[in-house]
């Protein structure tokens, strides 16, 4: 069997390390505690000198089979991922029994705590977030049990995410966390149960966890990727664009003027006024258009002509109502409005096609993110942002940013094109949507602006590759961040999932705009 559960960035083959063999230790704040391999080898001691560690294994999830949109993608079939990690666990822990269980939500989880509580023998828990938004783990944190959460990766990283870093926020003492596309690190983070299960210990197993995932993940490596010499406008000039943009956001049925977010001005237009001018795009227009995208394309899977040339129809819309407000970034919530009939075409390519542009196109009506990918898109004289839904990787110190939206001209209009295709959208396998084999080797920058607090979250990474893995969103940029990958596991429920990347290094530009602008800029790595 392989030993390599198929959760992370594929981009990059890496033979597994002997985990105790491994030296490199990350600035991980846990400084002081014993190694990981002292720990492994504590928590082995226990499991010999006492009886066996129960465990119950928690899958989070909507059902064994997927029915409803969502990642990893319509129709999933989780039932032999599951095996294979409860078969790994076994194997590697034969010390340990594991009891499997589903759980969709809050209600499902008291039960299992109650049933526990009247029972006994549980000595610890085993979360797998493997949808995003299942409210499961909380409920089983106070149980006061150790309890390891782990991310099934391009599955439930989303709320893995947000839900972890809450955790993070409060020290949690009996919650530790694993984010690794390896089973072994897995399986060693959950030998921690052993020990963590002794009298006391339990309030320690945050700190065992976090110890055992500093000693297996990678050193970081200090290459910053190649120079593309990036030429930002000045600061001044970047404030004065910045006042004269309008982001349009289509989220229901409702217009009018919203706040500004960072000068930025933004405007509500309702889904009748878009599918209007969808419905009354030139078809011929469109037709070719579509005909430039297929010839573009490496290939077109999964998509019919039909749904290219209505995607094709949505772009001249999008343009078209961005030109009547005097727009130069649109936001639309997709799914929304695809789904409750308000609009009948994904505007997906139309925003790879306006990113390419030299314009804005920002998916899921989220507004600050269109802000981000204005700013940033002035800043550097039209380099288009790249909205994403990232997933942390311990075992190659990566994090990869997915989404079904990226431009294929990632340095601007004038630079250089990469190669791409055109797909269903991921989740429910419909529409038209994009592979976009981003440029490796590059120092990326990725930032949030958030009016309400005042602030910019920042980070940047090195792209390392393209991960072509099926499940969750289409584009998936493999990359290896600066600084303290552990600290990346800390802003998430304070800012939310979405980040936006640019290629170039923006670093001295926007803390130079944040002084500006009398705002904070928040590094999170």
């Amino acid at each position: 069997m392989n030993a390599t559960i198929p959760s992370g960035c594929a981009c990059c083959p890496l033979n597994r390390r002997t985990f105790i063999a491994r030296t490199g230790l990350a600035a991980s704040g846990v400084l002081g505690l014993a190694p990981g391999s002292a720990i492994l080898a504590r928590a082995a001691e226990a499991s010999n000198t006492k009886d066996q560690t129960k465990v119950r294994l928690i899958f989070a999830l909507h059902s064994s089979q997927q029915s409803v949109p969502d990642w990893p993608n319509k129709g999933f079939d989780f039932v032999p991922i599951m095996d294979r990690i409860q078969n790994e666990l076994t194997r590697r822990c034969p010390d340990f029994e594991f009891v499997r269980t589903l759980a969709a939500g809050p209600e499902q989880a008291k039960a299992v705590l109650s049933e526990d509580q009247q029972a006994g023998g549980i000595d610890g828990y085993v979360v797998h977030q493997m949808n995003c938004w299942n409210q499961v783990v909380q409920t089983i944190a106070d149980s006061g049990k150790p309890v390891l959460y782990a991310d099934f990766q391009f599955g439930g990283s989303g709320g893995f995410l947000v839900y972890n870093a809450a955790f993070l926020r409060s020290a949690t003492p009996n919650v530790g966390f694993v984010a690794s596309s390896e089973v072994a690190d897995l399986a060693a983070a959950v030998r921690c149960i052993a020990d963590a299960k002794r009298p006391g210990r339990a309030r320690d197993f945050a700190s065992l966890t976090a110890r055992v995932r500093a000693h297996s993940t990678p050193n970081a490596n200090s290459r910053l990727g190649a120079d593309d010499d990036l030429r930002c406008v000045p600061t001044q000039e970047c404030l004065g664009l910045m006042k004269t943009s309008r982001i349009l956001a289509v989220r229901d049925q409702t217009s009018g003027d919203e706040p500004a977010i960072a000068g930025v001005p933004v405007r509500r237009v309702p889904f009748s006024e878009l599918n209007q001018a969808w419905e009354q795009a030139d078809r011929d227009e469109a037709r070719a258009v579509a005909d430039r995208w297929t010839q573009a394309a490496d290939r077109v899977e999964g998509v019919t002509r039909e749904t290219l040339e209505t995607s094709a129809a949505m772009y001249l819309a999008e343009k078209a109502v961005m030109k009547k407000y005097s727009a130069n970034a649109i936001t639309i919530n997709c799914l929304g409005g695809f789904y409750g009939g308000h609009i009948h075409a994904y505007p997906c390519l139309g925003f790879h096609q306006l990113l390419n542009d030299g314009t804005v196109g920002g998916c899921e009506c989220d507004v600050r993110s269109a802000a981000t990918l204005v700013i940033g898109n002035l800043l550097t004289s039209g380099r288009p942002g790249y909205i994403s839904d990232p997933v942390m990787n311990t075992a190659k110190r990566e994090i990869v940013y997915a989404h079904c939206v990226a431009a294929n001209r990632a340095l601007g209009p004038r630079g250089p094109a990469n190669r791409y295709e055109i797909l269903t959208h991921s989740e429910d396998r419909q529409g038209a949507s994009v592979r976009s084999f981003l440029p490796v080797d590059r120092l990326t920058t990725s930032l949030q602006f958030d009016q309400g607090r005042k602030e910019i979250l920042f980070h940047q990474a090195r792209a390392v590759g393209n991960d072509p893995d099926d499940r969750a969103c289409r584009t998936k940029l493999c990359a290896e961040p600066l600084g303290d990958f552990e600290k990346l596991f800390t802003q998430w429920d304070r800012w939310g999932w979405h980040r936006v990347t640019f290629y170039g290094d923006l670093k001295q530009p926007i803390y130079a705009l944040a002084d500006a602008l009398g705002w904070k800029v928040i590094e999170e790595a």
